[in-house]
């Protein structure tokens, strides 16, 4: 008797790149595609106000900040985009000009909307876990909410849950701190 040897229904990065331009993001979550949908005005506003305080820092401390769409590859099947990454100085040198992120960065920062929030605070906070990623924001437009996790261990910890009248600093990334209403500024 043959036996029939099941073919790996997981999708790779290598695989994922073959595929055509259609103009959507994806992510991969051990091999399984998520399509990532198009964010709405309000997110975009507030993630562009994230990039600023996040360049502002870079001109300030060095480093590199990357906002979406830039791939994230853990490994060949777990690939991630987040709003906006940042790799301290001293990593920047792990990123080349012309792939994809293969470094975990120091921070990332998910600005959910109703569509992602449960996989930005489930299967995506998990895999950053995984990963070892030190510090995530999770940013919250519709509440002016930011909460700021710090790895401990095996798990994030929330360090930081400020509103739109607040001074946060970054527990990780010295001396970053700014004022929460200029992320909800409108």
């Amino acid at each position: 008797m043959r036996f029939m040897k099941a073919a790996d229904s997981r999708v790779t990065y290598a695989e994922l790149q073959q595929w055509p331009d259609d103009g959507r993001r994806y992510e991969l979550y051990d091999g399984e595609v998520i399509e990532v949908p198009a964010p709405f005005l309000r997110h975009q506003r507030v993630a562009s106000h994230l990039m600023d305080v996040l360049r502002d820092y870079e001109e300030r401390a060095g480093g590199l900040m990357v906002p979406a769409p830039f791939d994230i590859v853990f490994s060949e099947h777990n690939v991630v985009q987040p709003d906006v990454v940042y790799f301290k100085p001293e990593r920047r040198h792990l990123l080349h000009d012309w792939d994809a992120g293969r470094a975990v960065p120091d921070l990332a920062v998910e600005v959910v909307s109703p569509s992602t929030e449960a996989r930005d605070r489930g299967r995506k906070m998990d895999l950053l876990v995984r990963f070892g990623v030190p510090e995530y924001w999770i940013v919250d437009p519709a509440r002016n909410l930011l909460e700021i996790y710090v790895l401990r261990g095996s798990a994030y910890e929330l360090t930081i849950a400020a509103d739109d009248r607040a001074t946060v600093g970054s527990p990780t990334l010295t001396d970053l701190s700014f004022a929460t209403s200029r992320v909800f500024a409108p």
